[in-house]
């Protein structure tokens, strides 16, 4: 029996026209919590921005329930938000992506553990976060002002995943030693190597002394692919990366705007 479903935030679990959770979702995650299952919000945003989406799902504040957030990056539980594993990028590190994202066409997001730093912000992309999470933008040309922070991860913006695909390229030396994934079919993100949702999962289902292959893991895009390797189900949403879609053990009918969630828990759990 699945003891435990991680599942994606963005593109996912919520609906795309107002971020929210729809109520076919939220009543079948309930039932899936009746019965025992732990639901985890998997997301590369940070812990701070999930409030909302927990308090739709009834796990706001729950001891016992937790989420991942920064793509790994961090395991929280929900009561008190008390923070059980962090693992950020050096500072030097966060320099170097910032002075090389400079060059490019691109928008630079900085995460520390409370606040989202973004330089140079479009519209497009102030549009596309409102409603997902508060952000500070910008306009120094370096870092200096988040020195002694702990840095958590960098992302560079732009909607033409081929552009960045190029720069993955272009970087692969600089990055070489980080782990590099894409989101949102928008961002290109750079974590600490070894940070990924999978390894998120991994060490939560450790600490609650659950078999992996007792976990599910849905998610749509290709930070979502680590964690749908390593679960003992691995789903992709109907609007999952076309390309990821054969790494899916089962791929719903429904899309994150059709509550692709809830077919996952009547399928899978119920």
């Amino acid at each position: 029996m699945y003891q435990l479903i991680a599942c994606d935030l963005d593109e996912t679990l919520l609906q795309t026209w107002d971020k929210k959770v729809s109520q076919k979702n939220r009543d079948a995650i309930k039932k899936a919590r009746e019965k025992g299952v732990r639901f985890v919000v998997t997301t590369g945003r940070g812990y701070e921005t999930v409030d909302g989406t927990l308090e739709e799902i009834g796990l706001k504040d729950q001891e016992g329930q937790y989420v991942i957030s920064f793509n790994g990056g961090a395991i929280t539980e929900n009561a008190g938000h008390r923070l059980m594993h962090f693992e950020g990028i050096p500072f030097s590190r966060a320099e170097e992506l910032f002075a090389r994202g400079m060059t490019y066409d691109v928008g630079i997001h900085v995460y520390t553990k409370d606040t989202v730093y973004v330089y140079n912000l479009s519209e497009n992309e102030r549009t596309f976060l409102q409603g997902r999470m508060a952000i500070e933008p910008f306009s120094d040309r370096n870092l200096d002002f988040l020195k002694g922070q702990d840095i958590v991860k960098c992302i560079y913006v732009n909607t033409d995943f081929s552009y960045l695909k190029k720069i993955e390229s272009e970087l692969s030396e600089l990055v070489s030693d980080m782990e590099v994934s894409f989101s949102s079919n928008r961002y290109i993100e750079f974590n600490k190597q070894g940070v990924n949702k999978g390894n998120g999962l991994r060490r939560l289902a450790e600490l609650l002394d659950i078999d992996m292959k007792d976990t599910i893991a849905v998610g749509d895009n290709y930070n979502d692919l680590s964690m749908i390797r390593a679960a003992g189900l691995g789903v992709g949403v109907a609007n999952t990366v076309e390309e990821m879609k054969a790494e899916c053990d089962y791929v719903t009918a429904a899309t994150c705007d059709q509550s692709a969630i809830a077919e996952v828990v009547e399928k899978f759990v119920l």
